[in-house]
């Protein structure tokens, strides 16, 4: 009997594989069967070698996602390499940090266009290529995107950011809203604190590890393969009822 998280013969995109969560989500859905087309400015060479370890296909897809302009072509070269595009995680992301009463309208836009526009017309451009299927085949596409604590939590020096990314989470309910009659899940994964290169100045600060590990009831950082069992179930059959959620995965942070 086949698995319910089995995703073999599934091709998924995910955006920022170079390293970190997107790393740790790519290598997750391989295990699961996937084939993957990691998309981003940097090159996913490691996260390419740990896919094709896992006797999974690996295309790496080069585009710049501050703006919208590579959509199209990166849904167009990966159906076109591999084959289809059935899972899309929206992981690229980018961050600025100044007191709000200094922020600058340069880093607003950026950190808007990058996590918020740019994630909006790919799910968009995927959604156009997996209605083209979905009634047909019985296939039902997947769209994940990132989301963050700060879509529930206001944060603070990361107003862009923030607004990003409570804006992800209204969009994933939105197009779940729009989307499941065609036969497409969007939800959303929010990560609390995960142990990445990007989270490494934290971790090195003996107090703000500290106060940070003190709320956590886990006990303990998360690790990216933590994000990357979330994933695997949302882009799985075992997921096929779930719409428009947004799915802490935070080690119980929120619920402190």
């Amino acid at each position: 009997m086949k698995s319910p998280f089995d995703l073999t013969g599934r091709v998924a995109v995910v955006t920022g594989a170079n390293t970190g969560i997107g790393q740790g989500i790519a290598v997750a859905l391989a295990e699961a069967g996937a084939d993957i087309a990691a998309v981003g400015r940097s090159e996913a060479s490691e996260t390419a070698e740990k896919v094709r370890a896992l006797g999974r296909k690996c295309e790496l897809v080069s585009a710049d996602l501050s703006s919208i302009a590579p959509v199209r072509d990166v849904v167009d070269s990966v159906v076109s390499s591999l084959g289809s595009l059935d899972i899309l995680v929206n992981n690229a992301g980018i961050i600025r940090r100044e007191d709000a009463l200094d922020f600058s309208e340069e880093d607003w836009d950026a950190v808007m266009g990058t996590n918020l526009k740019t994630l909006f017309f790919l799910c968009q451009a995927a959604a156009r290529h997996m209605t083209g299927w979905s009634s047909q085949s019985g296939k039902r596409g997947k769209i994940i995107n990132i989301a963050s604590m700060l879509t529930f939590q206001g944060g603070i020096r990361v107003p862009s950011y923030t607004a990003s990314k409570s804006g992800v989470g209204g969009l994933t309910k939105l197009m779940a809203n729009e989307w499941a009659a065609r036969g497409i899940n969007v939800n959303a994964i929010a990560p609390g604190y995960i142990a990445t290169n990007n989270t490494a100045a934290l971790q090195a600060d003996e107090t703000r590890n500290r106060q940070i590990m003190e709320r956590i009831p886990e006990g303990r950082w998360g690790d990216p393969s933590d994000i990357g069992g979330a994933a695997v179930f949302l882009a799985s059959s075992a997921a096929d009822y779930v719409q428009g959620h947004i799915l802490a995965v935070d080690g119980g942070w929120l619920a402190r």
